[in-house]
């Protein structure tokens, strides 16, 4: 037996680590096909077929070697225990002759032994066979394992509530968040009030900390200072997807899926009438396009939604959030990728979304938040002025100063514009 075992366990070692490295491989592979093929604009408009070739090839070769070497390890299990079998026979036989010569061994005695040990010789091969394809699903697995044991980035304390309808206010009660224990701050001692029905613009340079700060509202992310309250309550003391479910988001990336425009509009929902799905689509603007589509409601827009404009896509994800009837509403740069046109059907369309709820905008054109109830500017992850639009303006402060340089590209934008029709002229 221990002839046995120590070489099938380096073996089975063997066939573990090179299993592990395969599946590491097999995921970078996948990575480079699926950035390859999302960028394959981008691939093609700069002439970088040739690298992402050579880098596929070269990934695909890393993969396959790693493949190979538990497959010749597997294999040579078998051979392996035979070679072990056909000398521990010869050695057997000289042992056995020495003990009958001396009579402490019968010929009857040997012959039994002989014919037992042939007998074990294949379930132990099996054994052994088996062994290895274990420690081969072992070796894929340890990925898979090593992901389901991750502890939850947030969980819930014992004892959580479900959270009541939202009715009265949101408090960010001095937040403070960091990454991790060892980063700089992304925000400081943010404090400010949320009321129902408000809308609330947050305005500051990229880095500043506007999707961080919201992104802790559905937390998705945990403050590592302060307290967040809506209507009084510690949203750490209540469960998870009572919070989220008054939360609708709606991004400048919005995610659709590879379905219907129906089920892409009732994600999340189930049984919903034919009269509100349609409801929500007028009130986002998107019903009239969504008729012209080859299936109307029923048509599979494809991966991400590739097959309908910007416009589009982001009105079929407010028809989502209308829908939802979520009263807190999360609009991140959600018209920031589109064109006037576009914009234009988009902004009608958040207008009617935003009716009745409290929403927080993040948005670079200051021109869509000049009605804000509340205008929070952010700078260094800390508010370094709130108000609203004109008492901002006012001030003169941060601002005012955003305000006077984007309306003034904008008037030189529109200056160049006008200037070819003069010389036409």
């Amino acid at each position: 037996m221990p002839l046995v075992v120590v070489p099938v366990s380096k073996l089975g070692k063997k066939i573990r680590h090179s299993s592990e490295n395969s599946q590491t491989r097999l995921g970078d592979l996948s990575q480079i096909l699926q950035e390859t093929v999302s960028g394959n604009r981008v691939v093609k408009a700069f002439g970088m077929e040739d690298f992402e070739i050579a880098k596929f090839k070269y990934t695909a070769q890393r993969l396959l070697r790693e493949n190979m070497r538990w497959v010749r390890a597997a294999a040579a299990t078998g051979p392996t225990m035979d070679l072990l079998g056909a000398l521990v026979i010869p050695l057997l036989i000289l042992y056995a002759r020495d003990q009958i010569k001396h009579g402490l061994m019968t010929p009857g005695i040997f012959i039994a032994f002989l014919f037992a040990m042939f007998n074990a010789y294949m379930p132990l091969k099996r054994i052994g066979q088996v062994y290895q394809q274990f420690q081969l699903a072992q070796g894929a697995s340890t990925q898979v394992f090593a992901y389901l044991d991750r502890e939850e980035e947030q969980s819930e304390q014992p004892g959580a509530k479900s959270l009541a309808p939202f009715s009265q206010e949101i408090i960010f009660e001095n937040v403070g968040f960091a990454y991790d224990a060892d980063s700089t701050r992304v925000l400081e001692q943010i404090y400010f009030r949320a009321r129902r029905g408000e809308v609330i613009a947050l305005v500051g340079s990229s880095g500043a900390g506007k999707t961080t700060l919201v992104n802790l509202l559905p937390r998705f992310y945990e403050p590592t200072s302060g307290a967040i309250r809506i209507d009084g309550l510690n949203i750490r003391e209540v469960t998870i997807k009572s919070l989220r479910e008054q939360i609708a988001v709606v991004t400048q990336e919005n995610i659709l899926f590879h379905d219907t425009v129906w089920n892409n509009i009732c994600y999340g929902l189930t049984n919903m009438a034919a009269e509100k799905v349609s409801a929500a689509a007028q009130a986002a603007l998107a019903h009239d396009f969504i008729k012209e589509l080859p299936q109307g409601y029923d048509t599979v827009i494809g991966e991400r939604g590739t097959r309908l404009s910007g416009g589009q896509r982001q009105r079929i994800a407010i028809a989502r959030a209308i829908l939802k009837d979520s009263p807190i509403l999360i609009l991140d740069e959600a018209t920031s990728e589109l064109d006037a046109e576009s914009e234009m059907f988009v902004q009608k369309a958040l207008a009617n979304l935003m009716v009745g709820r409290t929403t927080f905008v993040i948005a670079h054109r200051l021109a869509t938040i000049r009605r804000a109830d509340k205008i929070l500017v952010l700078e260094d992850g800390q508010i370094r002025e709130s108000g609203t639009h004109t008492e901002l303006i006012a001030r003169g402060g941060t601002y005012a100063r955003l305000h006077d340089l984007q309306f003034a590209d904008d008037d030189m934008l529109t200056a160049t514009q006008a200037a070819p029709a003069k010389l036409n002229d």
